[in-house]
């Protein structure tokens, strides 16, 4: 038995060098970074900068690999059935990971089984604007409004699942309100709908919403997420506008393969965290009305945790679902 302990020891300790060894010698090669999404769009624009950084600090190359089709299953897939190596990335919105099991009824990935969170690389606020036409400056007014006149009020979204979607349905079950959603086919028909007054509201990313409001095409009654967002400080969150715990983030993360080595994951994570510290990558984030974040692997996997479970509510509760 003493000959047997011995040995295991042994094995562990050459297990320990072994790794630290295959670690240290990482990266041997171009990385991959698999973006389930089109050229041009955000998650495509996100993956570039970060990849960028990467490829100048690990001394390899990291080469984009746009995979669209299927909501983003179809990249996140492939990303699920690479090898656990380092070598492969996925560049993963929040809607995959915490949504899509919820909206599809076959979906190829199993987030808790075949994915190592990585960190969250930035967030993008979303922010209630309505037409000028209706007659509320304020949260509160909306509300009262819309439980003055149920079922009266549409909101737009960029389809049926998106999060300006399920950010509608938050609303209406926190605030109590009958309003009706319009689905639309992508972000510009969503907006333009509501510029044109066809539809009176939506949850719409700060991109895509503060130019319009900036324009005075619509109006901005607050922010979606938990805290102020810095490029329009004078706008209140839902949450302080008498919706506490409203918060809908849309937020694009790293994640690596499953059994992808913990030292692996961690030099990633710190190579990351330190590119968004840096001046003129939060310059471009903030163009793209983003926010950095670099959380740890363990704070997005507890974040992931969280937001599963209320999405899956919201989902559910909806009965909404997408062939």
């Amino acid at each position: 038995m003493r000959i047997l302990t011995v040995i295991a020891l042994a094995m562990l300790q050459w297990a320990v060098i072994t790794g630290a060894i295959a670690a240290d010698a990482y990266p041997a090669k171009a990385l991959r970074l698999i973006v389930p999404f089109p050229p041009g769009g955000p998650a495509d624009a996100l993956a570039r900068l970060v990849g960028d950084k990467l490829s100048a600090s690990l001394g390899k190359a990291v080469v984009v690999d746009n995979r669209p089709g299927a909501g983003g299953n179809i990249g996140m897939e492939l990303g699920a059935k690479s090898a656990p190596d380092g070598y492969t990335l996925v560049l993963a919105p929040a809607g995959n990971l915490t949504v899509n099991p919820f909206l599809y009824r076959n979906v190829p990935y199993d987030v808790g089984r075949d994915f190592a969170p990585v960190t969250v690389i930035a967030a993008v606020p979303n922010v209630l604007v309505v037409h000028p036409s209706v007659p509320a400056k304020s949260i509160a007014e909306l509300i009262r409004y819309a439980k003055a006149h149920p079922g009266m009020l549409n909101y737009s979204s960029p389809g049926n699942g998106s999060g300006a979607h399920l950010a509608g349905e938050l609303f209406k079950s926190m605030a109590g309100v009958d309003i009706v959603h319009i689905p639309f086919n992508g972000i510009a028909p969503a907006v333009a709908a509501v510029v044109g007054g066809q539809v009176q509201m939506m949850f719409a990313g700060a991109p895509s919403a503060l130019p319009q409001v900036k324009a005075g095409r619509l109006v901005a009654l607050g922010v979606a997420s938990p805290k102020r967002f810095a490029a329009a400080l004078e706008l209140p969150t839902l949450a302080e506008s008498g919706l506490p715990g409203f918060d809908v983030t849309s937020w694009y993360s790293i994640v690596a393969p499953a059994g992808t080595p913990n030292e692996i994951i961690a030099r990633l994570r710190s190579e990351i965290a330190a590119a968004l510290a840096q001046a003129d990558i939060q310059e471009k984030l903030a163009a793209l009305g983003a926010e950095p974040i670099g959380n740890t692997p363990a704070e997005f996997a507890a974040m992931i945790k969280v937001e599963t479970a209320k999405w899956g509510k919201i989902v559910k509760d909806a009965n909404i679902q997408v062939e």
